[in-house]
């Protein structure tokens, strides 16, 4: 998820804006159609929601991959600056869009959904019953740290925008599946923030922020680890954005 280095510092905030948007509009999007629909069977209803994020994403990353590297997620960005694959002066803009693309997203819901006068709660993100808050955190650090991982190992390995996004999207899809039950599988503060303030439901949003940033931060920092005797063979395997 390497952005091109040549693309402006507007194309590549307006790109992180825009796919953030998407994502939310789509994804959460779903998870509130899905919750209307009462007659879909709980796990039909994970898939569902499963594939509109994993397919959303991998999309995102085919069509804006080359601009902004598509992070669409300050977990995301935060890995990326951590390993150096991303200019620390870009991560506030970045994360800065990807929270406005977030919040537009998620009262563009609230427009589509309050049509229906029903209380949706727009796809916001909640610890499922008997999942502590500890232990939401520690699951939504987890599952960053894999995702992000998955593209780092994906601009190493997959030197075809198709294959990365392919293995991006089909990463968050799985992960879904697992962790989707218990924290609704987030991995994104951008992506839980913009429901959450359109449909005023705040409680716990910090689990949101605390997780994935850590996992993102876990990740940058394993990966920067990793890369370092590289680094010192004289090779740059990292292409800043």
């Amino acid at each position: 998820m390497s952005s091109h280095r040549h693309a402006s510092r507007r194309k590549r905030c307006l790109s992180e804006l825009l796919g953030t948007y998407v994502l939310v509009v789509v994804g959460p999007g779903t998870v509130a159609a899905v919750s209307l629909a009462q007659r879909v069977p709980p796990f039909e209803a994970l898939l569902i929601i499963a594939f509109a994020f994993g397919a959303t994403v991998a999309l995102i990353v085919l069509l804006l991959g080359r601009i902004s590297g598509a992070h669409i997620n300050p977990a995301i960005t935060l890995a990326h600056a951590i390993a150096g694959k991303t200019r620390l002066e870009m991560l506030a803009l970045y994360i800065s869009f990807q929270a406005l693309g977030g919040i537009l997203g998620g009262f563009t819901l609230k427009l589509i959904f309050d049509q229906f006068g029903s209380p949706a709660d727009l796809g916001t993100t909640k610890l499922a019953g008997g999942v502590s808050v500890p232990v939401g955190m520690l699951l939504e650090t987890a599952g960053t740290f894999v995702l992000a991982m998955s593209g780092f190992l994906s601009s190493l390995r997959i030197h075809k925008k198709p294959g990365e996004a392919a293995l991006i999207g089909t990463t968050l899809f799985l992960i879904i599946l697992a962790l989707g039950p218990l924290t609704n599988a987030s991995l994104n503060p951008a992506r839980s923030l913009g429901p959450a303030l359109a449909s005023g439901y705040l409680t716990n949003l910090y689990v949101y922020w605390i997780g994935p940033l850590a996992g993102g931060l876990i990740a940058g920092l394993v990966f920067r680890f990793l890369e370092r005797p590289r680094v010192g063979e004289g090779t740059d395997p990292i292409r800043l954005c």
